[in-house]
């Protein structure tokens, strides 16, 4: 089963790299805070002091176009906010 699904990379999540050295990832919805924890450590060396989760809930949304009305919703999925001890840090931009 594979944790980490992909890292959040959003203003807010970037702030938040730099101002608090939090990082956030989506991760498989059936994963729990130890096995977060352990795939951040062994992915990228570091350690973690805290892991949040939250489930983000899909957005619905609703067209009124010429056929009818077209109801839709995004993908629901699961985030995990990750405190890294202070002095380690995670490089997203190193692969690109």
């Amino acid at each position: 089963m594979n944790i980490l699904i992909k890292p959040i990379i959003t203003e807010k999540a970037t702030k938040d790299a730099e101002d608090k050295n939090v990082f956030s990832f989506v991760v498989n919805p059936k994963a729990n805070k130890v096995e977060i924890k352990k795939a951040v450590e062994t992915a990228y060396g570091i350690s973690v002091e805290k892991v949040r989760t939250m489930n983000v809930r899909p957005d619905r949304k609703t067209r009124y176009t010429k056929t009818g009305v077209q109801t839709g919703k995004t993908n629901a999925y699961k985030k995990a906010i990750v405190q890294v001890a202070e002095g380690d840090t995670i490089d997203f931009y190193s692969n690109i």
